[in-house]
């Protein structure tokens, strides 16, 4: 590939964020044109407070899960930091890279931060981010796969060619995590250079490790959206997840921060007739609340404590050192001076000859 071709493709990916953006938003207000703004104010407030607490618990779960993807990275990459600091790194950088969008630039930015300052190199940290995306890749196309037998064929009916478009994203990631797994079982410990750095291909067991997390996560995710939308949507929890999965993912290949617009409009586009819009909408929004919001708000909290405790705790180092170099500064002198003292006594002296004048 030219280098001119290059640049066309990077840009390709950079404007199609603002593409699907653009196109979501306005499914959206085609899905939402008969209601009003109160009425979706209302829906938020109708959702009762016992599915709000299991929504935020799930949330807190969630992010403790994600957490663990630095965990099984870190384990990748031989690297050993106290427990705490994975856990602010993982929670923190997932808090942004949700938002954000990107995870490799926005979430890499925070981790590359944190890591560097607990001695991580930055080429681990690279490896880290490339092992922590694909196991979250692994747990959606394992749920994807089996949503695939979850979802009844009718619920995307409404909208021409999502059949054909569930075939196929089932067909890749059937094919894609066979393939992985079988890579495993044949390659492990195997060297792969990429660019300038060289990936290990991980064991069977680390993948099914992967895999797991993945899905706890991705499950765990779901639950928040699931507990504020059961009031007023009646679905199967096994065809609901599958359903959240391909919507999720579709957000995160979308390259729109957050996959905003493009996760609720496909939501609302496996809606039945019969279910209102608006409180569907209503619960999308107090979804995004919990669990992009809150969470971040949270990190960035806890992450500013740290900065804090961080800059004290250097102060205070700076300021024994000061203290201490002014001791070892005096004690220095004083035993020189004690020396030159020894020394000067240790010399004998030559008794002064007198000279007589000859008479």
């Amino acid at each position: 590939m030219s280098a001119r071709a290059k640049r066309l493709f990077k840009k390709i990916i950079s404007y199609a964020g603002i593409f699907f953006f653009i196109l979501a938003v306005g499914m959206l207000w085609w899905q939402l044109r008969n209601y009003s703004f109160s009425d979706i104010l209302n829906a938020i407030f109708s959702i009762p407070k016992r599915n709000l607490i299991a929504a935020c618990l799930a949330c807190f779960a969630g992010y403790l899960a994600l957490s663990l993807y630095d965990f099984l990275a870190l384990n990748y990459v031989g690297g050993r930091v106290t427990w705490w600091k994975w856990m602010l790194a993982g929670m923190l950088g997932f808090a942004i890279s949700n938002n954000a969008g990107h995870a490799v630039v926005s979430g890499g930015a925070i981790r590359y931060r944190l890591y560097t300052r607990w001695r991580i190199r930055g080429g681990d940290i690279v490896k880290m981010l490339t092992f922590s995306g694909f196991t979250y890749f692994l747990g959606c196309a394992a749920i994807v796969i089996i949503g695939f037998f979850l979802i009844p064929d009718d619920i995307l009916s409404n909208t021409s060619g999502a059949s054909v478009g569930l075939g196929a994203l089932f067909i890749f990631c059937l094919g894609v995590l066979l393939a992985y797994f079988g890579m495993t079982a044949l390659f492990h410990d195997k060297r792969v250079k990429i660019g300038g750095l060289t990936f290990r291909v991980p064991e069977t067991k680390t993948a099914f490790l992967q895999t797991v997390l993945g899905i706890t996560d991705s499950v765990l995710a779901g639950m928040v959206l699931y507990f504020c939308l059961t009031p007023f949507w009646h679905i199967s929890f096994g065809t609901y997840i599958g359903l959240f999965v391909i919507a999720q993912t579709t957000g995160v290949f979308s390259q729109v921060p957050g996959g905003i617009g493009v996760f609720e409009t496909i939501f609302l586009l496996a809606l039945p007739d019969d279910v209102d819009k608006a409180s569907v909408f209503g619960a999308l929004l107090a979804y995004r609340i919990i669990y992009y919001v809150l969470p971040l708000i949270g990190a960035g909290g806890l992450f500013i404590i740290y900065e804090r405790w961080l800059r004290a705790r250097i102060k205070k180092w700076r300021a024994m050192a000061h203290d201490t170099g002014a001791v070892v500064v005096e004690k220095i002198k004083t035993v020189t001076h004690n020396v030159a003292e020894n020394v000067a006594n240790k010399i004998p002296h030559k008794p002064q000859r007198r000279h007589h004048r000859k008479k």
